[in-house]
């Protein structure tokens, strides 16, 4: 068997080669440069100096992110930072694009946690509304939300779990579709005489579009139709326009 100059077995060096090999490829990505150049800086941002540029061609390794700057390692040892813009003109390995999300962006996709509120119309009453979603990937979100809607002469609570399709969460100004069941009180005020509480089960669907607003806030705005079941033979339909702010974590 082999030795290497310290007298330790070739094979021993060719693992550990290999073990390294295989972590590396889990904490960096590779990529290729197709812009005649990229710059490297010392620092993430347009403030540090330029010290080096890296060839069309020339191989180069994600280290790290920092808001829209990538700190990398070239083919030939040197490690700087280089802006997204630059960065979008790259191929992996496989010879395809690879696309850099503005940080922002990337973050109002991958939220977990949202909250808020809006204010509308039910049928010709006003309707007050607070929502708390969880993400469930970048497409959908299960949402509670709970709706007090004041009228002359009663009245009535909505309470509805929904599930929220977002088709393209990429989008800037995107548009989105929910289905929900809950329930609907509805309590009479006392200038009715003989009139009584009621509690139903209901069900709502909407189509809605949102706009992400700044760094944290978003604008939400939609068009519902509910449907109450009163009794077996009996349903009643009610349509509510809602417009409100959100935010996410």
């Amino acid at each position: 068997m082999g030795r290497n100059a310290q007298g330790f077995p070739n094979f021993f060096f060719f693992q550990i080669s290999l073990i390294g090999g295989v972590h590396a490829a889990k904490l960096y990505q590779r990529v290729e440069v197709t812009d005649p150049f990229i710059e490297l800086r010392t620092g993430p941002g347009r403030s540090y100096p330029i010290f080096y540029v890296a060839e069309r061609g020339e191989k180069v390794e994600i280290l790290k992110r920092k808001t829209d700057w990538f700190k990398v390692l070239t083919e030939r040892g040197k490690t700087g930072w280089v802006g997204r813009a630059q960065m979008e003109n790259t191929l992996v390995d496989a010879g395809i694009k690879k696309s850099f999300r503005d940080l922002l962006v990337e973050q109002y996709i991958r939220r977990r946690v949202e909250v808020g509120f809006g204010v509308g119309r039910f049928e010709d009453e006003t309707v007050t509304r607070v929502r708390a979603g969880i993400s469930l990937g970048e497409h959908f979100m299960a949402e509670l939300s709970i709706g007090q809607v004041s009228g002359s002469f009663s009245s009535s609570r909505l309470i509805d779990v929904n599930l929220i399709a977002y088709p393209a969460p990429e989008w800037r100004v995107s548009p989105y579709f929910t289905l929900g069941v809950g329930k609907f009180k509805n309590d009479p005020k006392g200038t009715l005489v003989g009139a009584s509480s009621t509690e139903d089960t209901s069900a709502n669907a909407a189509i809605g579009v949102r706009y992400h607003a700044t760094r944290k806030l978003m604008l939400r705005g939609d068009l519902r139709t509910y449907v109450v079941f009163i009794d077996d033979d009996r349903s009643d339909d009610f349509q509510e326009f809602t417009f409100g702010l959100g935010f996410f974590f």
